[in-house]
């Protein structure tokens, strides 16, 4: 069962790009709450540095208190800036604990792949995220996958997981996680100076007709 991270957010008064600059220069994050159960929306502003440990503490869950009541909420989107990698703006959803709820949770590949370690392939990782569904509670931090003993030319899919009890997964079972493909020779990338050119495509000189 995840834990619930308590966050303290303030409302936010204020509106327009000027004034959410200023919030930003000031560490402050802007943000805002919706909930399932209503169509109003409550603009909130929160510390950057709570912002940061929020995110670190490995958890989906957090209780805020909005509107002078706590509540429990998830992150629905986290904005970045799309040079400094900075969180700009948030949006935290509230949820019911006796509800269902969609969420993406993500995929850490664990370990080093035969594949790779003895045979020389390459590990591609395709799926970063599960969707699933299941009770606030109890969505997972993470969903962790053993690629040890992954070989060249295997895969593994969405059917091979191990998905936790309660949950379940809306991803289609035959979707590609992560697969071991042949690694690339570097000679194989050096054009050979002794092959032939390809003269299929050169113009033929005309034939000539003596009178």
């Amino acid at each position: 069962m995840t834990t619930e991270y308590k966050l303290e957010v303030f409302k936010r008064e204020g509106e327009g790009k000027k004034y959410l600059r200023s919030l930003r220069r000031d560490n402050k994050v802007p943000g805002i709450y919706y909930s399932h159960a209503s169509k109003e929306s409550i603009p909130f502003l929160m510390d950057k540095k709570d912002m940061l440990k929020a995110m670190k503490a490995e958890v989906h869950l957090y209780k805020v208190s909005v509107g002078g009541r706590l509540r429990s909420a998830i992150f629905k989107e986290v904005q970045f800036h799309p040079v400094t990698d900075e969180v700009i703006h948030v949006d935290l959803y509230g949820v019911r604990m006796d509800e269902l709820i969609d969420f993406k949770v993500s995929l850490h590949l664990i370990g080093i792949p035969e594949g790779v370690s003895v045979e020389g392939g390459h590990l591609s990782h395709l799926q970063q995220e599960l969707d699933i569904r299941c009770l606030p509670a109890d969505i997972p931090n993470v969903i962790e996958i053993d690629v040890t003993e992954l070989r060249k030319g295997e895969s593994i899919h969405v059917s091979d997981l191990t998905i936790p009890d309660n949950v379940e997964c809306v991803t289609p079972a035959d979707v590609t996680v992560a697969s071991i493909i042949h690694g690339m020779k570097a000679e194989e990338t050096i054009l050979d100076d002794e092959e032939e050119e390809d003269t299929a495509f050169e113009e033929e000189a005309p034939e000539t007709t003596e009178e």
